[in-house]
């Protein structure tokens, strides 16, 4: 049989290429796509460059435990994983209805992975493998590498590690822990002694060992205290980063503990540009092809990995938790090389749908310091406000779009993974904005300014709504001076923790005042390992142990949810009783100010007269809230 290039995915690719025993199989919730935007993918050639045998077992039949043992026992251990997405935020919506699609599965088909996919898939192993070493990774065993909140079954779990079974966890961008972890089993070292590598997460029945740590409260504390894991999840929080983390451990009963090392240190630019430089074909197995392909590929298959990691730390987002907040960037030359290698695929039509990571516009760390001591502890790097050492210059980022867009075979580069504004805003030099609009933007840009009240935004970690508006009116500007017609589109999200009725009724009347209905929006999803989930379990904001009001109700929240598609008729029944809860039937009527119509035999002369009544705007600020209408105002058709 004739090599493929892909790692091998069936026993006979496996015979033909290599034959004898694997020193790793891979069993992945995903379908296998050897691409870099995919985990498992990196993982398996980082491991193969290092000499090392993989075989992939990608959507085993989780019924049938001969399914895991298509190549026998591996000579090192299993590497088990969900794949790019947590199984169950896969598989449910945060309704908790089931999702009607998979795109990391063939044709998109539901209903090939398991939920809680990890602990199925490390429970099926362990009753055939007894011994084998079972090593977890990807962002389902990273993000509830200790004990958690889960929100599907509303409860509080302990670390998947103990539900699983396995023997350890590669948490957040694995390449240096799991070559570590590698070349120890290798060399010997029996599994339960690797207790010393960074970025990993261990059990032991020996607290004796234990050095430099910080015990965190016991899981039965918490499980009897919310307030308990509240100090617990700020104390995790306090120690995300790879220079001042220290070690964590988890009492489980006794004896037992759960202990995470120190995050791994960032890569630097030459390891990033090595792991990148990987034989990647960059597509699914062609195996899948057959089965409709994988929906997923289609989404980054053109699109450029530039950094990872993000300062941004929005309180909903796990990538503090799991990618980190120190950005390490690929170099120009890595990036030319893998889009002038797209430029030759037959497909290539001349567009680079994205250049970017988590946010696009972050290609170095936030400042000097973190390059040496890391991000601070105590303190966010743009929120409340710019941090006066943050380095905010886009140069670096603007000089690599503009080789890209002049590579042969190159008509437009897009940049769609989302820009920070705040972070564009905190740069003097205006003219990556100008050319953001000028090149690479496509009638529209999407930015996430989630919510326009400033007391939900600072429990998001977000920006206060000035500094949006702001934004607005430069982006408006910079495109009349262009002669450009080109809008925003804003992301916006309801029901975080902190958010009324009545803040769900100050972003209703701010898509008013645009004249813009988004057509999604993202009711909050509380997910494991984010502040905000913490903060929607809790009922504490564990950065100040405040009290937060929590939208917990599946009816308020869907009232939330419909005031900001207040216009959509099916909604008039959830907004009508949102405005009578929140006392804004002022906003029932036929006044412009007014959100929906009274039902018809309802007076309506008391609004219109409250209406009436309400004194005008000033000229300034209406030419203000004109221009941030005008910047919006056809996102709508464009969407």
């Amino acid at each position: 049989m004739e090599r493929s290039g892909f790692l091998p995915v069936t026993r006979e690719e496996w015979d033909s290429q290599y034959g004898g025993q694997p020193d790793f199989v891979y069993v992945t919730g995903d379908a296998y796509v050897d691409h870099p935007s995919f985990g498992p993918a990196i993982i398996g050639r980082v491991l193969e460059s290092r000499g090392y045998r993989v075989a992939f077992i990608s959507q085993p039949d989780w019924k049938q435990p001969k399914s895991i043992q298509l190549y026998g026992e591996p000579r090192l251990g299993f590497l088990v994983s969900s794949g790019n997405m947590d199984s169950m935020v896969n598989h449910y919506t945060v309704s908790r209805k089931h999702r009607s699609r998979d795109a990391y599965t063939p044709g998109g088909l539901m209903g090939r992975r398991p939920d809680r996919a990890v602990i199925v898939y490390s429970n099926l192993i362990r009753q055939t493998y007894k011994k084998t070493p079972i090593i977890l990774g990807g962002i389902e065993a990273s993000l509830r590498r200790l004990a958690h909140y889960d929100y599907w079954s509303d409860s509080f779990r302990r670390s998947i590690l103990l539900d699983s079974g396995a023997d350890l966890i590669s948490y957040g961008m694995g390449e240096r822990s799991i070559v570590e972890i590698a070349d120890a089993l290798a060399g010997g070292m029996p599994v339960e002694d690797l207790t010393f590598i960074e970025g990993t997460v261990y059990r032991t029945s020996r607290p004796e060992i234990l050095y430099d740590t910080i015990y965190l409260p016991d899981f039965e504390a918490m499980l009897e205290e919310k307030k308990e894991y509240a100090r617990s999840f700020a104390i995790q929080y306090q120690n995300t980063d790879p220079f001042r983390g220290k070690r964590l451990a988890e009492r489980y009963g006794e004896r037992l503990y759960v202990v995470q090392n120190p995050p791994a240190k960032p890569l630097s630019q030459m390891e990033m540009d090595d792991i990148y430089g990987l034989p990647f074909k960059r597509a699914c197995h062609p195996a899948l092809l057959r089965q409709g392909g994988v929906p997923a590929v289609s989404e980054v298959k053109y699109s450029l990995t530039s950094c990872r990691g993000c300062f941004g730390a929005c309180s909903f987002c796990a990538l503090t938790f799991h990618q980190g907040r120190i950005i390490q960037s690929r170099s120009h030359k890595s990036l030319l090389k893998e889009a002038e290698a797209m430029t030759k695929e037959p497909e290539f039509k001349g567009y680079i749908h994205d250049v970017g990571g988590p946010t696009a516009n972050f290609r170095h760390p936030a400042c000097k310091k973190q390059e040496q001591y890391g991000a601070c502890k105590d303190r966010q790097c743009l929120y409340p406000r710019p941090c006066r050492n943050l380095t905010a210059d886009h140069r670096d980022y603007r000089e690599l779009l503009k080789k890209l867009r002049e590579l042969p075979g190159v008509k437009k580069v897009f940049v769609r993974s989302g820009i920070r504004f705040d972070y564009l805003l905190a740069d003097p030099d205006p003219s990556f904005l100008r050319e953001l609009c000028q090149y690479h933007v496509s009638g529209q840009l999407k930015v996430a300014p989630e919510h326009v009240s400033d007391s939900v935004l600072a429990r998001m970690g977000k920006p206060e709504r000035a500094v949006y508006d702001r934004f607005c009116r430069q982006y408006q500007r910079m495109n009349e001076q262009l002669g450009k017609k080109q809008y925003l589109v804003p992301y916006l999200m309801s029901s975080h923790p902190g958010s009324t009725l009545k803040e769900a009724v100050e972003l209703a009347e701010y898509c008013r005042d645009l004249g813009y209905m988004p057509e999604q929006v993202q009711d909050f999803y509380p997910t494991p390992s984010t502040l905000s989930t913490c903060m929607y379990y809790t009922g504490l904001d564990p950065r100040t142990m405040e009290k937060v009001y929590v939208p917990r109700d599946p009816h308020e929240k869907a009232m939330q949810r419909a005031l900001i598609q207040y216009r959509d008729p099916r909604n008039y029944a959830l907004v009508k009783e949102a405005l009578e809860k929140a006392h804004r039937t002022d906003l029932i009527g036929f006044g412009p100010r007014c959100l929906i119509r009274p039902e018809r035999g309802t007076p309506s002369k008391a609004s219109a007269s409250k209406e009436k009544g309400k004194p005008k705007e000033k000229e300034g600020r209406s030419r203000r809230g004109k221009t941030i209408r005008n910047v919006h105002k056809s996102s709508r058709k464009h969407q």
